[in-house]
């Protein structure tokens, strides 16, 4: 690999580390309101726990191949962390729109994820791939999770009591 391929490969991963750096902030700012929603509480709180192990393995990588988390891509995703966290306490149907929202950023995540894995096959960097596959497999279960639950979060959220009928039943 050329230079300027090393350059764009460590860019990549900087994006990562910051998607993950605001995934961790939003989920933080989502756990601590969706006490209505137990149950999606509980996995926002697994999947937030996950996401700041995912944090330390790319900082990891970023670091054995000679560089450092960009300041500036970290700084751009607390401002849009906090803008999501803002624009999601005004509305009432947040629980619906954040699960939404959620697996849309997850495939962001996803695809991120898979030309990490390939450029890091390209270069020979097998503790790289290893990483960015754990950390696919991770994102990819929570969007199947999210993508599965949807139907249900939209009917706890429309008819509050039907969750109580179901949860009596379980």
């Amino acid at each position: 690999m050329t230079t300027d391929q090393i350059n764009e490969v460590l860019d990549w991963l900087r994006d990562a580390f910051a998607m993950e750096l605001q995934s961790g902030r939003v989920f933080t700012n989502l756990v601590n309101r969706m006490e209505q929603y137990p149950r999606l509480k509980n996995k926002f709180k697994e999947h937030l726990e996950q996401t700041y192990r995912q944090q330390e393995m790319l900082k990891g990588c970023i670091e054995r191949l000679g560089s450092s988390p960009s300041i500036m891509k970290d700084l751009a995703g607390k401002v849009i962390a906090f803008g999501q966290s803002v624009a999601g306490m005004s509305v009432s149907d947040e629980v619906v729109k954040a699960t939404m929202s959620s697996y849309v950023f997850k495939q962001l995540e996803i695809s991120s994820y898979t030309i990490l894995i390939a450029a890091s096959e390209m270069r020979g960097d097998h503790e790289t791939k290893a990483v960015c596959e754990t950390i696919l497999a991770q994102e990819v279960a929570m969007a199947d999770w999210l993508r599965e639950n949807l139907p249900l979060i939209t009917r706890e959220f429309l008819n509050p009591a039907e969750e109580l009928e179901l949860a009596a039943e379980a």
